[in-house]
C-alpha cells in the first residue's frame, strides 16, 4: 500500500471492506495485532511513530497513514456506534479528508485526519485518546469534532 492510494480512498460504503484489505495485507506481513480492540489503538499510535522515525515524505506513507486512519475508523464504527459517513463539501474543506464517522449523538469524527495528525505533528495526536473522548461525553451542539 504505497502513496497512490489516496486517490483510491472509497466511499463511506466501501470503508469496512477497504479497512479489512488494509489489515490483511498489513498483518500478513508485520503480524500486528490489529484485531479492531480499542487497546490496539494505542499499537497505531506506535506504528506511526515508527513511520515518522525515518522521515519520509507525507507522500511516501500516505496510503499506510490512510489505512491507518481507516482502521482507526472502524474501530470506533464496532466500538462505539459509529457509522461511515461521506462529508460534504463543507467538511472536506475543513478536514481534508472524503469520509469520517458519525456517532450516534450526530457529531462528526476525522479518524483519518487524526492519523495525519500524529504523523505531522507528533505524539501529542494519539488516536487512542480520540477514541476515548467518544466516551462519557455528553451530548453537544458542536457536531464537529476530530
Amino acid at each position: 500500500m504505497g502513496g497512490n492510494e489516496r486517490a483510491a480512498l472509497p466511499g463511506a460504503s466501501a470503508m469496512r471492506p477497504y479497512t479489512s484489505v488494509f489489515v490483511t495485507r498489513l498483518t500478513e506481513r508485520n503480524r500486528l495485532p490489529l484485531d479492531y480492540s480499542v487497546a490496539s489503538l494505542r499499537l497505531v499510535d506506535l506504528v506511526v511513530d515508527g513511520l515518522r522515525r525515518d522521515q519520509p515524505r507525507r507522500d511516501q506513507v500516505d496510503g499506510i497513514l490512510l489505512g491507518l486512519g481507516a482502521y482507526t475508523g472502524e474501530v470506533i464504527v464496532r466500538r462505539a456506534g459509529g457509522v461511515w459517513v461521506d462529508f460534504d463539501a463543507g467538511q472536506r474543506e475543513l478536514f481534508r479528508q472524503t469520509v469520517g464517522v458519525r456517532m450516534p449523538d450526530g457529531r462528526v469524527w476525522n479518524p483519518l485526519g487524526k492519523v495525519v495528525n500524529r504523523f505531522e505533528s507528533g505524539p501529542e495526536e494519539s488516536v487512542q485518546r480520540l477514541y476515548l473522548l467518544l466516551h462519557g461525553r455528553a451530548a453537544q451542539r458542536n457536531t464537529v469534532c476530530g
